[in-house]
Order: C-alpha cells, then structure tokens, then sequence
C-alpha cells in the first residue's frame, strides 16, 4: 500500500511538472504597469527638457549684458557655459525658469539692467558652487 502511495505522489507530481513547463512563461506573466513605449517616450521627453532647460541657461548667460555682468564680476562666461550642462534636472529647471522670468521681466519693463545683472551674478555663483561641492 505504501509503495502504491508513493507510485500515485511520483507520477502526480511529474504530471504537474509537465503541465507547468508546457505552458508558455508569457502567459503567466504579469502585464507591466507601464508599457516599454511608455518608457521610451517619458525618457525622449525628459530629455527634451534638460536640453531646452540647457539652451535656455546657455542663452542667458551668452547675452551681451550676461558676459558684460559676468566680467564685471570677475567670472568667466566660458566655465559658467561648460558647468551649466553637468547641473542635475532638477537644479537645472529650476534656474532655467528662473533666467526665463528674469528675462520676461527685463523685457516688460520691470527690471533693470542693474536687476538683471545682479541676478544673472547670482545664478552663474550657484551654478559654479553646485558644480564645485560635486
């Protein structure tokens, strides 16, 4: 009786097997939350925005009043350009709304040239000190 016992487990249990590995491991797959495509296309759209992000500080700081401010501070443009590009996404949309409001408002009227220099100052320091504490 026990060798008929363990007969039955033994062939249970490779029939079980066999029916486990037939089935196709896609079909117990759980669908992914998000789909690759998704992926794919918050990815293309981040990157999109860090380089527009880019080429909005890059403009600000290439502005003639930008490189003469900068001078006067005793900065060089060129280092302030080349560390805009190693800032994180974050710290990177942050001044680059910053720079595109500091230029709205220069343009409307509501700052100075003075305004504008300063703060242009102000934002080539905190990139420089975000790149050198790195």
């Amino acid at each position: 009786m026990a060798s008929f016992i363990r007969q039955f487990v033994r062939g249970l249990s490779a029939g079980m097997l066999a029916v486990v590995f037939m089935i196709p491991q896609d079909a117990l797959a759980q669908s992914h939350v998000v789909s690759p495509a998704e992926l794919q296309s918050a990815a293309i759209a981040s990157t999109q925005g860090r380089q527009q992000n880019v080429e909005t500080l890059q403009r600000f700081v290439s502005s003639p009043a930008a490189e003469k401010a900068l001078k006067s501070a005793h900065l060089d443009a060129q280092q302030v350009k080349n560390a805009v590009s190693r800032l994180d996404d974050q710290e990177l949309a942050r001044l680059a709304s910053r720079a595109n409001k500091a230029n709205a408002d220069f343009a409307a009227g509501t700052l100075s040239d003075r305004d504008l220099i300063i703060i242009l100052v102000a934002i080539a320091a905190l990139i420089l000190i975000i790149v050198a504490v790195r």
